[in-house]
């Protein structure tokens, strides 16, 4: 199909791996290729690179193997170490076929990466009289490559890539490094197919599914993906990535992935997912639904119990971090239902929920905002107008359904329930 190379354009790795390939040909001085690597990129990307050491062989197997590279950046990409391993026979015969690329301890920092946006042209064609193999590069591996991200957050991972013609994953596996339970992504081609059983072992549980590639009319990638985790601890699955979760429970459900691009990285940016889930029980790690409502005020900090907790969660990304919408969400605890949204985004976050607690006919609005962190709950403004529910007001409800609301407040959530009401007048 016409640019399916694009699964590799434009990456840092292979642009200087093929590059020191065949400039390795041509070139015996160690430290004549090494500059000229440097000089290449440069010219390439408008970004300079140091290259520590280099040292090429032929015989007797061809292998490059580059240490200490750094772009010239305020915070450099590094690699610690980048062998590429040609084979030898069809160099002679000016053709690219790399046995492998193996790199290890590279750091990719978000700001440094997205300055390489733009500098490059994607090409999978050769300059000169050379030529590409069917399957150019055999296989890819990397151990502690690390992604960090906007808060500064690192991220190890190690991976391994065997490449099918046309730059087709034929098998693939990626891990968080040095992470336990072991979090692991694998996918196994389905013959000659575009399409790949997609197998997650994460936080316990599981995330499986089928991934699909296809070609689109513009010439655009389309990557598609069913997935259904299974069992999937929520504090560990956050706890993986060192991130921590606003619920507690194991989470079920079904997920969809889609995502657009003319190459691996616009579809990585260009991701979109959406989660339909269910957590039973639950428990919200953030919030005190009861301490808010009984306050009828500000409230931050605490914990509530659910015994169910379901909704649809919309992921989206965009070109300064992931942004989460919650919709549809339904939570139920003993006589106590609630509904409600939020948008987080830059782990600020936004939301509203509501709150049946009386016979579920009497709704109380809350306001969820703050940062993921440290959320506040709040009444809205025309939710109550007094200091506590028990002797509030509501809008057109008299003192006497205020207190029945306190009564089952303090029923739902460990107080009193033989207290008597507080005398007041009737409802209108």
């Amino acid at each position: 199909m016409k640019n399916t190379g694009r699964w590799v354009a434009g990456s840092v790795l292979a642009v200087v791996a093929l590059s020191a390939c065949v400039v390795a040909w041509w070139v015996p001085s160690d430290a004549e290729l090494a500059a000229r690597v440097g000089a290449e990129f440069e010219k390439s990307t408008g970004i300079g690179l140091k290259v520590g050491k280099l040292n090429w062989t032929l015989f007797p197997t061809a292998r490059v193997v580059l240490e200490d590279v750094a772009t010239v950046q305020d915070e450099p990409i590094r690699v610690g170490r980048l062998e590429i391993n040609p084979k030898l026979r069809p160099l002679l015969s000016r053709e690219i076929q790399v046995d492998s690329v193996v790199a290890d301890g590279v750091a990719l920092p978000r700001a440094s990466v997205r300055a390489f946006r733009g500098r490059t042209e994607p090409s999978t064609k050769p300059t000169g009289n050379w030529t590409l193999a069917a399957t150019p590069v055999q296989q890819v591996r990397f151990t502690e490559l690390t992604w960090v991200d906007r808060r500064d957050i690192p991220l190890a991972y190690d991976g391994r890539v065997d490449f099918d013609p046309k730059w087709r994953p034929r098998t693939a596996e990626f891990s968080r490094h040095g992470v336990t339970p072991p979090a692991r992504l694998r996918l196994e081609r389905e013959g000659d197919a575009d399409r790949w059983r997609t197998l997650v072992d994460v936080a316990g549980g599981t995330w499986n599914g089928t991934s699909e590639l296809a070609v689109q009319k513009d010439d655009t990638l389309l990557l598609t993906a069913q997935l259904a985790p299974r069992n999937v601890d929520i504090e560990q699955l956050m706890k993986t990535f060192d991130r921590s979760a606003p619920v507690a429970g194991k989470v079920n459900g079904r997920s969809e992935l889609r995502a657009s691009g003319a190459n691996v990285a616009e579809l990585w940016r260009n991701a979109t997912t959406r989660t339909r889930f269910a957590v039973q029980p639950a428990t919200l790690t953030r919030f005190d639904l009861a301490k808010a409502i009984k306050s009828a005020g500000t409230s931050r900090g605490g914990r509530t119990p659910l015994d169910e907790l379901t909704g649809t969660l919309d992921t989206e990304g965009t070109d300064d971090g992931m942004r989460f919408r919650y919709i549809g969400l339904k939570a139920r605890s003993g006589l106590l239902t609630a509904s409600g949204s939020a948008t987080i985004y830059h782990r600020a976050i936004d939301g509203e929920v509501a709150v049946d607690i009386v016979d579920g006919v009497v709704g109380v609005p809350l306001k969820v905002s703050g940062s993921l962190d440290d959320p506040t709950l709040s009444l809205t403004g025309a939710a109550l107008t007094g200091a506590a529910v028990g002797t509030a007001v509501l809008p057109g409800v008299g003192t006497a359904i205020g207190a029945r609301i306190g009564q089952q407040v303090e029923r739902l959530f460990g107080g009193d329930a033989k207290k008597p009401a507080p005398k007041g007048p009737r409802a209108p």
